[in-house]
């Protein structure tokens, strides 16, 4: 079995020296929750345990405080505000968000916050990011004082919001959020969350701690901002957070590398003076070390940069398989945000495709009653043997511009199924990542949940051959009008055509500008690097 080292960064790779956190934790045990009705369900179970004197801190991209976590309840804000009645010490780090008109969530941040923060928890808005950027991430990290063996963190791209209490029928949450119309009244929506307990715990409660502590205002670089909070008598800056508490013992097998991004900004992070790209660095090696099969999920795919890593591995590889899942259409419509990202995933599609001609395969999805699916999901697998689960996507932003976290996750449990080392660099098929892998396959192409047809799926091209075959069969059948049976999967093949000139010669620009910017030092830029 190859050292942790051959697949994670170290800490000298993540590029950081002002951030303290380990280069990765051992002895950790990763459980991959299926789509937002599952997470939801664990995360009601695992905040109803917390008591006086424990912890609860939480980032979000988006919270709306009436989103209910159960069909019955509890919501956010009920959920939350009853372990405040416990005695908890509730804390939490809102992106400020800009205004919804611009189909973003300042609205719904504010009633967060103020849910929370009358219940008697503390709740910052936070602005400290680039100019057009967002705090991206999602995590929920549960502290016990009295027994760290039971603290439990949740990570990953399911947001506390409205639209994500959709399961694997994909028939969508009744609490909506507005979208293009092709993804109907309720849209579905397919999404991920690790949960994660062991050692992982204590380095996630290090990731809010540094930037709750941040001795920089939220909104300092935002004059309108700050006054508007002024006048407003808003929470501008969180109360000191309690000691932090010693880390959890080990609870499993896994070796769990927090892999972030942050932007270079001024003022600077006093924890990232020039910004942090572990999670670009992260996957960049260990898509280098992929020879047979690298599977991705993404909303978005659609940066040159990030397309030219994987067109690399297919060029060095030839026996390299891309199979890449994701939304048919934008979630919003109208010119401005569609156009802009058809440009961009026609350019990295076009460039992983000359790369590996027959071997880049890309799907999206739809339920069983024909409705598109809008994946919403973060995860890579790198030849069953490297997996990921993240707030970042596949682009130039999540890598350099907008703050993320992602956790990579390296099984030291070999797995025995054959291939037992599809990779052939001697580091084996791990549990973890072949399992995560198999369980997105059963879903998507309507196989027994039970395993029982998992030879479909094991071996990297057969694999990919079932894969093509259903898709294909699905699109013969909606092609010829929906005869007879509808034949089994969920998956069509995804189709990005060029736009004309004209369009190009404005959404290009707005592309790489509004779309996709860039957030790292100068000299970086110009070196291409990350």
């Amino acid at each position: 079995m190859e050292a942790p080292e051959d697949w994670l960064l170290s800490a000298e790779e993540r590029g950081n020296p002002a951030t303290s956190l380990p280069a990765w934790t051992t002895g950790n045990l990763a459980r991959p929750l299926f789509h937002g009705a599952a997470y939801f369900d664990r995360l009601v179970e695992a905040v109803e345990l917390l008591d006086e004197g424990d912890h609860l801190w939480f980032t979000d991209w988006r919270g709306d405080p009436d989103q209910l976590l159960r069909e019955g309840g509890p919501t956010v804000a009920e959920l939350f505000t009853g372990a405040l009645r416990r005695g908890v010490c509730v804390r939490g780090l809102v992106w400020r968000s800009h205004m919804d008109r611009a189909s973003f969530s300042k609205e719904e941040n504010r009633a967060l916050d103020i849910e929370i923060e009358h219940g008697g928890g503390d709740v910052v808005l936070d602005q400290r990011v680039r100019r057009g950027g967002s705090h991206h991430q999602k995590f929920v990290v549960l502290r016990h004082d009295q027994d760290p063996s039971r603290d439990v963190a949740f990570v990953g791209g399911i947001d506390l919001c409205h639209s994500r209490r959709d399961d694997a029928d994909h028939r969508g949450d009744r609490q909506t959020v507005a979208m293009a119309s092709a993804y109907g009244p309720t849209p579905p929506w397919h999404d991920v969350q690790l949960e994660l307990r062991g050692p992982a715990v204590h380095v996630l409660d290090t990731v809010f701690r540094e930037r709750w502590s941040d001795p920089t205002s939220p909104d300092s670089d935002h004059p309108i901002a700050w006054l508007y909070d002024k006048l407003h008598h808003r929470q501008v800056q969180g109360d000191p957070l309690p000691p932090q508490l010693p880390p959890p013992p080990e609870a499993g097998p896994h070796v769990v590398q927090n892999l972030r991004t942050y932007p270079s900004i001024r003022p600077r992070y006093r924890f990232a003076p020039e910004g942090e790209r572990s999670v670009a660095r992260g996957y960049s090696k260990a898509v280098r070390r992929a020879r047979r099969l690298i599977y991705l999920e993404d909303q978005y795919l659609w940066s040159g940069e990030v397309a030219q890593l994987f067109a690399e591995a297919l060029r060095d590889n030839p026996e390299l398989h891309l199979v890449v899942v994701v939304p048919r259409v934008p979630d919003q419509e109208g010119a401005f945000a569609e156009r802009p990202q058809y440009v961009g995933r026609w350019q990295a599609l076009q460039l992983v495709r000359r790369a590996g001609a027959g071997r880049v395969h890309v799907f999206d999805v739809e339920n069983h009653e024909g409705t598109p699916v809008y994946v919403h999901a973060k995860v890579c697998v790198v030849d069953d043997t490297w997996a990921s689960v993240g707030s970042d996507n596949f682009n130039r932003r999540s890598w350099t511009h907008d703050s993320e976290l992602s956790s990579a996750v390296l099984d030291t449990t070999l797995d025995p199924r054959e291939p037992r080392d599809p990779g052939g660099l001697g580091d084996g098929a791990r549990t973890f990542a072949r399992d995560l892998r198999l369980e997105l396959g059963r879903e998507h192409l309507d196989l027994a949940a039970d395993g029982s047809e998992d030879d479909a799926l094991l071996d990297p091209d057969r694999f990919v051959a079932t894969l093509a075959e259903r898709a294909t069969a699905l699109d013969a059948w909606h092609a010829g009008g929906r005869q007879g049976p509808r034949p089994p999967g969920r998956l069509r093949v995804h189709s990005a055509e060029p736009l004309p000139w004209r369009t190009r010669l404005w959404a290009t620009p707005v592309y790489r500008l509004v779309d996709d910017p860039d957030g790292r030092p100068l000299r970086l830029r110009l070196r291409k690097q990350f």
